[in-house]
């Protein structure tokens, strides 16, 4: 984790310069007041948006929390509905438009899940279970099939009647 947080500073400056570049050509193609414009009419979006999201989140949250549901689903879709109201709150086109796409239900259901599995492999299966639920495990009966290398730790086992049984992780909607 630390070993990533060193080009940060360099990313960050990578994407100042992406947006310079951007509103640059932009500004050559419509103007530079208009793209002046169009910049700062993203940013106010971005700024209505940011309060929507954050208020979708809250609720998501507490009606999951009341329902005596994990609240992780919820969580990291307002998660990432607050990410790109911020995004779009920004001031630039590239940043706006990145947060545009995350507002799309198919991307944004996309990066949710990404940011679930991420959370997964970062803390324990029982904390991964108060936050998320229960997985869906796929059994399969009959002799084990030994693996060509080393199964990670996270990969589950079921016992069933004192043998253990094998067995996978499917994603909610996957097969």
């Amino acid at each position: 984790m630390r070993r990533g947080l060193r080009f940060v500073p360099l990313a960050l400056l990578v994407a100042t310069l992406l947006e310079l570049a951007v509103f640059v050509v932009v500004g050559r193609a419509i103007g530079f007041g208009s793209a002046l414009l169009v910049v700062f009419a993203v940013s106010l979006l971005g700024l209505v948006l940011l309060r929507r999201e954050g208020m979708r989140a809250w609720r998501g949250f507490k009606a999951s929390a009341q329902a005596g549901q994990p609240p992780g689903r919820q969580v990291t879709d307002g998660l990432v509905g607050l990410l790109g109201a911020l995004l779009l709150a920004m001031p630039g086109l590239l940043s706006g438009l990145v947060g545009v796409s995350l507002l799309v239900p198919p991307v944004r259901r996309l990066a949710r899940n990404g940011v679930q599995r991420a959370a997964e492999r970062r803390v324990s299966s029982m904390v991964a279970g108060d936050l998320f639920g229960p997985r869906r495990v796929r059994v399969r009966r009959g002799a084990p099939q030994q693996p060509p290398q080393p199964q990670p730790a996270a990969e589950p086992t079921v016992v069933d009647g004192g043998r253990a049984i094998e067995g996978e992780i499917v994603e909610p909607g996957r097969s």
